[in-house]
């Protein structure tokens, strides 16, 4: 999968989102930096999702099994 990543200029430097994940959003001083932040945002984003997931299914049954997104 493939995600896409948007940097903007500002008077601080630059911040950063990711278009598909909303919530994943982030800012640097440098091009780098915001590169790295954003990965992080993006980690962040997903634990913090798969967290609230995990306390709605307490006590559910429910299966679970890895998701590949591919390109068609």
């Amino acid at each position: 999968m493939r995600l896409t990543a948007v940097y903007m200029p500002v008077a601080e430097g630059y911040v950063g989102f990711v278009e598909e994940l909303p919530g994943a959003n982030t800012q640097g001083a440098t091009m780098d930096e915001v590169r790295e932040n954003l990965k992080e945002a993006v980690q962040l984003v997903l634990d913090a999702n798969r967290e609230l997931a995990e306390q709605s299914l307490a006590g559910q049954n429910v299966s679970r099994e890895p998701f590949d997104l591919t390109s068609t």
